[in-house]
């Protein structure tokens, strides 16, 4: 099934080089010229995935991560000239799952749609949970709950927690992490800022965390 995309961008160029390439690959794509109107169509059409422009006028785009994510776990990629890695880390702590700094190929930019798609859509064969003390993921429903309660999750998030609850006690490198997210190119760092959300959804107390243990020097593995 075809996914739908919301393209969030202030410059009406790069929205139409971006929705006819897209569009041109089956995709369905949506537009939005400004954060309100963003939010907006988000809420009203519940794309499948948005790619956002960081720097617009009003809602900028870490302000729009920020209330996307205060409302679900719809995925996001960030569009940002900002090359600094602060910038970039900013947008991850706030929820996004990937970024792409511009200038972009598109070619790129689709690989990386696809690749946040699949870990949005990836169903396992088995209808499975996988359990660690209080903590529950439930494959085949991408449903994560922590004593029963639900927890919402980026998919970069989710694909972490289930990676590393799907072999207990195996130590997984910040670069195999990068890898399960399909996004081995990318700076080990990413890893650390999705690890520090997702503890803080799902630990007590996430500085002395049970479920994602970091080894030092290593990378990080599942508690007990």
């Amino acid at each position: 099934m075809a996914a739908t995309l919301l393209v969030v961008d202030d410059a009406a160029a790069i929205r139409t080089v971006v929705r006819d390439f897209f569009e041109a690959q089956g995709y369905t794509v949506l537009e939005a010229a400004d954060g309100n109107e963003a939010l907006a169509l988000a809420r009203e059409a519940a794309p499948d995935l948005v790619l956002l422009d960081v720097m617009m006028p009003g809602p900028d785009g870490f302000e729009v991560v920020r209330r996307l994510r205060g409302e679900g776990a719809t995925p996001v990629i960030l569009l940002t000239a900002r090359a600094a890695e602060t910038d970039k880390v900013v947008g991850l702590e706030l929820g996004a799952d990937d970024y792409v700094t511009k200038p972009f190929s598109l070619h790129e930019l689709h690989a990386r749609v696809r690749a946040v798609l699949r870990r949005a859509r990836q169903r396992p064969d088995a209808d499975e949970v996988l359990r660690l003390g209080a903590l529950a993921v439930d494959r085949a429903r991408r449903r994560v709950t922590v004593d029963g309660a639900a927890v919402e999750l980026t998919p970069s998030e989710f694909t972490i927690l289930e990676t590393l609850l799907d072999a207990p006690g195996r130590v997984f490198s910040r670069g195999q992490l990068l890898s399960e997210l399909g996004h081995e190119d990318g700076s080990e760092r990413t890893v650390d800022v999705h690890v520090r959300n997702l503890r803080a959804k799902v630990e007590a107390d996430d500085a002395d965390p049970r479920y994602v243990q970091t080894v030092f020097g290593v990378g990080y593995r599942a508690g007990g």
